[in-house]
């Protein structure tokens, strides 16, 4: 049986909104990349040290292969009673 990688990516509605965001935290995979164009991996690690260079790595990885995943957000009450 071949094990299989749990996504480092989750995206659910209960969670930031439904912004894909690092399993197990609120940081978003969007905060990543804003680091990346704006600072350095140093200053994200520094920022998020609960955030390992693995579990950042792994996120890499899955984007570069699947793309970021879409937001999923929660239904609002007035979408039920949208025509």
């Amino acid at each position: 049986m071949v094990k299989t990688e749990e996504s480092i990516i989750v995206v659910d509605p209960e969670i930031h909104s439904g912004d894909p965001v690092f399993r197990g935290t609120r940081v978003t995979i969007q905060t990543l990349f804003d680091y990346l164009t704006n600072a350095t991996m140093e200053d994200f690690e520094r920022g998020f040290p609960y955030i390992s260079r693995e579990m950042v790595n792994q996120a890499l990885r899955e984007v570069a292969k699947r793309g970021i995943p879409k937001p999923k957000r929660k239904r609002r009450l007035h979408e039920d009673f949208a025509g």
